[in-house]
């Protein structure tokens, strides 16, 4: 994959900071395989740069290797074969001769991995900012794909960087919307089926995007013990926690179906209290999300939670390639692939187009589809056991929209209109005469009956 898709907010924000009359800090974070380094990489071009990818060696070792690059940088092989003890030392040669009228840009990839060899390395860097480069034209990246320690090393209240930074920047999974710049050709259905599994990880989508159908991808690239992604969320459990047989289990509970925090702790067999650090942190690392009906007014003490894996390849392998690993190993992958064509649209995909529906609904207000200032969009459930799928309010205009989402092969008719109605009448919520709107999202169209209705109703938009 060559091209470079989407992340223009991020981009104007490197170009803002580059802009700035002063020397600039720049922290990006957020998971591997995101996407950091390919950003870096094309804000960078035709632009003067020192890129430095820190190792997971000493500290002397990587100070070796940077000495090396700043010789390169200036075109001074005796430095390389001096001996430097200190890294004040070799900022201090870096911008010594530079032009102060051409912005340098520094770059620390996988910065986190300094911190680790040297707990002090935060402070040594600190000192660095503070007396050398904050006084240059400069514009330092620190970036990280650890965000565990990017937080503890960098971010938080109590790292020796806290305030230094001039901007920072936490990657996250391109948006469904620009699937169908990789993936041309495929219908809206394939692109939420690819969706599905790769979850806007670039990484991962290009791993998938010359194949034909969903399932060989999965194939290819999933089920085959020589892939990557074979083994993916040990990979990167290991990389971020400790105790990974805990996470492991927990995030296994959740994706089986538990989304209460009691469910999950009778299926671990352990105490619910003992869950909490540990959820904290998936969370923090944005593998399970906290999910609360959209209506409630004080979400952090609602005692309605449930807990839901955030991304949708954890999902998707915790639900159908970890119960097979057993099969895979032993060369049994038709057994396993043939279990996931026979539930992966019911059990998975239907599931994952609920959460694009969702962040479709901000675009159908802000295109005037929907006329609700939006303020909230989620899901909506109660103790009877009564679900809608998507729900946005608008305490501004004292509106409320109702969703259903329909992943299946046959136009969506009335009835679905019908039986949405009848469950919204149970949503309490907003002033008495508040503005009502059904939407229905269908992955296979619409009757002609339904579409009858929503022509006479203003209230009632229909989206494919």
């Amino acid at each position: 994959m060559n091209r470079f898709i989407d992340r223009q907010s991020e981009m104007d924000t490197l170009e803002q900071e580059y802009r700035r009359s002063e020397a600039s800090f720049v922290v990006i974070y957020g998971r591997r395989r995101v996407g950091k380094t390919a950003l870096i990489n094309e804000f960078c071009k035709d632009k003067p740069t020192i890129y430095y990818l820190a190792t997971e060696e000493s500290e002397n070792q990587n100070r070796a290797a940077f000495r090396d690059m700043v010789a390169d940088h200036l075109g001074n092989p005796l430095i390389s074969q001096a001996s430097f003890n200190r890294w004040e030392d070799l900022f201090s040669l870096l911008v010594k001769d530079a032009n102060p009228e051409e912005r340098l840009v520094i770059v620390f990839d996988e910065f986190q991995y300094l911190g680790k060899a040297n707990k002090a390395f935060p402070s040594v860097f600190q000192r660095i900012w503070d007396t050398i480069l904050s006084r240059h034209n400069v514009m330092v990246i620190l970036c990280g794909s650890l965000v565990t320690l990017m937080s503890a090393q960098v971010l938080d209240y109590e790292s020796p960087l806290y305030g230094r930074r001039t901007a920072q920047i936490r990657m996250r999974p391109l948006p469904f919307r620009f699937y169908g710049d990789f993936f041309e050709g495929k219908d809206r259905r394939e692109l939420v089926e690819f969706y599905s599994v790769t979850g806007g990880v670039p990484k991962y989508i290009e791993l998938f995007e010359d194949e034909s159908d969903v399932y060989q991808a999965i194939s290819h690239s999933v089920l085959n013990p020589d892939s990557f992604l074979f083994d993916e969320p040990t990979f990167l459990l290991q990389k971020e926690v400790s105790e990974i047989g805990s996470y492991f289990s927990i995030i296994k509970a959740i994706a089986a179906g538990n989304r209460k925090a009691s469910a999950i702790a009778s299926r671990l067999e352990v105490p619910q209290t003992h869950l909490s650090r540990y959820l904290k942190t998936l969370i923090s690392l944005d593998m399970v999300e906290r999910e609360i009906p959209v209506t409630e007014s004080n979400p952090d003490n609602s005692k309605k939670s449930l807990y839901r894996l955030k991304d949708n390849f954890l999902q998707f392998w915790f639900q159908f390639v970890q119960p097979g690993l057993s099969y895979l190993e032993s060369g049994h992958e038709e057994m396993v692939l043939n279990r996931i064509r026979k539930s992966f649209i019911d059990r998975h995909v239907a599931y994952v187009y609920e959460d694009i529906c969702r962040d479709r609904l901000w675009e159908l207000s802000a295109q005037g589809d929907v006329p609700v200032f939006l303020e909230k969009v989620g899901r909506w459930w109660d103790a009877s056991e009564r679900e809608i799928d998507v729900v946005g309010l608008s305490e501004t205009d004292n509106a409320i929209v109702f969703g259903e989402c329909k992943f299946r092969s046959t136009p969506v008719g009335v009835d679905v209109l019908t039986e949405l109605e009848e469950k919204s009448a149970h949503v309490k919520w907003g002033k008495l005469g508040r503005r009502e709107y059904f939407v229905l999202f269908s992955i296979a169209g619409f009757s002609d009956a339904l579409r009858d209705v929503a022509q006479q109703r203003a209230n009632v938009v229909l989206c494919e």
